[in-house]
């Protein structure tokens, strides 16, 4: 089941988490991995009619979804993946351009950092919630043009033992 998060100009404006944190935090405390892919946002915020833009070109969006990521990096995990909002939600941290022909186009070194330090954040928080599966690490890498090789989950490993 999805679970849509509606996001007005005053939490924007404000920082205010509270939509996203009234649903979040209850999943922290009741299975959270059940809560899968099953994370949407809609956005309700002022823009010129003239001018219409993605919301991540948008800086109040952008700053609003990078505090966001700094209480839950794991979010991605949650993200309806199948509905675009994985890519939505990277672009609200990587720095990126729009291509009619291409569609997104994020910087290349911006989002090699951003996703190997998902990578390392989410191996790292889905251990500790007892998930040894690295499947949806690996997909969500792939969903940019990444494979990983295993041996990258057995070096993170040898870490943290």
């Amino acid at each position: 089941m999805t679970t849509t998060i509606t996001l007005r100009a005053t939490h924007i404006d404000n920082l205010d988490l509270a939509p996203a944190t009234t649903v979040i935090n209850p999943w922290l405390s009741d299975h959270i991995l059940e809560h899968q892919q099953a994370l949407q946002f809609e956005i309700d915020y002022p823009q010129a009619a003239d001018q219409p833009q993605e919301w991540s070109e948008i800086a109040e969006v952008r700053l609003w979804f990078i505090y966001l990521d700094s209480l839950y990096p794991w979010l991605p995990l949650l993200l309806d993946w199948r509905s675009g909002e994985l890519v939505r939600y990277i672009a609200m941290l990587v720095p990126h351009q729009f291509s009619e022909r291409e569609g997104i186009l994020f910087n290349p070194q911006a989002l090699d950092i951003l996703i190997m330090h998902k990578v390392f954040v989410i191996t790292h928080w889905l251990r500790d919630q007892g998930h040894q599966s690295h499947a949806k690490v690996i997909q969500m890498a792939e969903m940019f043009g990444y494979e990983l090789d295993e041996s990258i989950f057995d070096l993170l490993a040898a870490q943290s033992d």
